[in-house]
């Protein structure tokens, strides 16, 4: 018993080391031996689960917050470095080029050269597209102010070395039946080139012509009014050398050519004739003789328009409260800015002349919108042609509301695809109420909402110099392509350019009623305001509480003697 257990014994511990000797071998030969790894069903084999059906894995997005512990080492993307420097990114400190030519040609970020400008006043509307505008120039391109109304662009395109053409009653004229540049082009060109500049002069004069008597008449002229004005026109260009006007026209509707008055279908009764032009020829007097419209337009152009400077039209000295010489003026305006765009634009076609670009700058749009009948369309076209002209855009206006305040649904429609359409959407501070509205052209997300609605909060009252801080979103934009997240901007000025964006030059100097401390020059004058404000406080101090006799007798004294 003892023997067989002894070598019982001795069996089991030789089984457990080699045991031991084989897990050994085994991990020495799994270490050398390279791993296996199951494919993409699983392990292969009996029992070891095999997938019969291979299911797509679950995907998950999260911001850099979120997901830091995932992935580390991700940063947020660079801003555009290709157009005009607007200033610092907001949210990481990039250096933001922007600007809708630059980047339509070189960046091929948008599809359409164009920007809308959205912001409550005061905040830099217009600063942010003169920025554009100074950029755009030291690249080669050339801005025109179709129709400054404030005016916010008169000292840039000076400084620029630009044309600033004056406009208003007693300050200039812009003749509508002036060519322009299209004549002088037309004797450079030939064949079907000539042709179509002569042709587009012509149509552009004849719808100035029917803008006006629209404006006029507050209703459009009868087809048969628009076919005599057609042929008065070619009938005028024919018999007179020079360059007419308007007074001209109404002589050749008087004396009755024989071309007029066939199209005039009088049935060869001169008294047909004078029924039927008597309502075209009292219009016509009415723009040549004054009214609503006064001379503006019934004499030579002051200032012929140049298509190798910037150009402004200075109009701010016309009303708000003459709505139709306001209308008239800016279709006049258009037409002839674009003119000059089209006999570029041939010329450069017809390789006399290098390819030049435009940025045309419509601000406070929404006054040119209200301005008269067919505003609308005139700048819906515009929007649609911009690209195929050649042409880079601006347009700017306070908030959605002003776009869709207009009278006729249709123009409402219209106005609201300006926004739509446009390459760019940069937007400054603007009241919780815009955003449904703002949505429906552009998205926001929850987060630039809460943006742009901080951004027009009232500025703070400074204690310490008892004047008000600049206000939180004054300089600071977002700008929006599409339904890409927007990028936050802060405009940052030079020291020049101060001096010219500054749309608060009458506030400059302080009125001498009410000021406490006058200038050094006119303290003779303000004297007697200053003592009778000392003395007026005086007597109210001492009707309240006032307990000397010696200071009430010096009140009494400069009263009456100022009385």
């Amino acid at each position: 018993m003892i023997g067989g257990h002894k070598r019982a014994k001795s069996t089991n511990i030789k089984k457990q080391r080699q045991a031991q000797i084989r897990r050994q071998k085994q991990a020495e030969e799994e270490v050398q031996a390279p791993r296996k790894r199951p494919g993409m069903r699983g392990w292969v084999g009996p029992g070891r689960g095999e997938a019969g059906v291979v299911q797509m894995a679950e995907e998950w997005r999260g911001t850099t917050v979120q997901a830091c512990g995932l992935w580390p080492f991700s940063v947020g993307t660079g801003t555009p470095m290709v157009g005009v420097p607007l200033g610092r990114n907001l949210s990481s400190g990039a250096t933001l080029c922007c600007d809708p030519i630059s980047w339509f040609q070189r960046a091929k970020l948008i599809s359409n050269p164009s920007a809308f400008v959205l912001g409550k006043p005061g905040l830099g509307k217009s600063t942010i597209i003169r920025r554009m505008a100074t950029g755009i120039a030291g690249y080669g391109g050339q801005p025109l102010v179709l129709g400054d109304l404030k005016p916010d662009y008169v000292d840039l395109i000076e400084a620029l070395g630009g044309q600033v053409i004056t406009l208003g009653r007693g300050r200039g004229h812009l003749n509508i039946l002036d060519p322009g540049e299209s004549r002088a082009a037309a004797r450079r060109l030939t064949g079907k080139a000539r042709s179509r500049v002569l042709a587009d002069a012509h149509g552009r004069r004849l719808n100035m012509v029917s803008a006006l008597l629209t404006i006029m008449r507050s209703s459009p002229p009868t087809d048969r009014e628009e076919t005599i004005l057609d042929r008065a026109l070619k009938v005028l260009d024919d018999r007179l050398d020079g360059t007419p006007v308007l007074p001209d026209l109404l002589k050749v509707v008087q004396d009755a050519p024989d071309e007029v008055r066939q199209v005039a279908l009088d049935r060869g009764s001169m008294d047909r004739y004078r029924e039927i032009t008597d309502g075209l020829e009292a219009s016509l007097i009415g723009l040549c003789g004054g009214g609503r419209l006064g001379e503006t337009f019934s004499k030579p152009t002051t200032s012929p328009m140049v298509r190798d400077r910037p150009v402004v039209f200075d109009v701010s000295s016309i009303d708000d409260s003459e709505m139709d010489l306001q209308a008239a003026v800016l279709l006049a305006c258009w037409s002839a800015g674009f003119g000059t765009v089209n006999v570029a634009n041939a010329l450069a076609d017809a390789g006399l002349e290098p390819r030049r670009h435009y940025f045309v700058i419509l601000d406070e749009l929404w006054r040119a919108l209200r301005a008269g009948r067919g505003m609308v369309d005139r700048v819906d076209a515009l929007t649609r042609l911009n690209r195929q002209r050649g042409v880079g855009m601006a347009m700017c206006s306070h908030t959605m509301s002003d776009l869709m305040s207009l009278a006729n649904e249709e123009d409402r429609m219209k106005a609201r695809g300006f926004v739509e359409r446009s390459g760019m959407v940069i937007c400054g501070g603007l009241p919780a109420a815009e955003m449904p509205m703002l949505q429906s052209a552009i998205p926001f997300s929850e987060a630039e909402q809460n943006m742009l609605k901080g951004w027009q909060d009232p500025p703070a009252w400074d204690p310490a110099t008892n004047k008000e801080a600049e206000p939180p979103g004054r300089g600071k934009f977002l700008v929006k392509v599409g339904g890409r997240p927007g990028i936050p901007v802060n405009l940052q000025l030079t020291s020049v350019e101060s001096g010219i964006h500054d749309t608060n030059k009458l506030w400059h100097q302080t009125s001498r009623v009410g000021s406490a401390e006058p200038a050094a020059s006119e303290t003779t004058e303000a004297t007697p305001v200053t003592e009778l404000t000392e003395a007026t406080a005086t007597t109210s101090e001492e009707t309240g509480q006032g307990t000397s006799g010696d200071r009430t007798s010096h009140t009494d004294t400069d009263v009456s003697a100022h009385s």
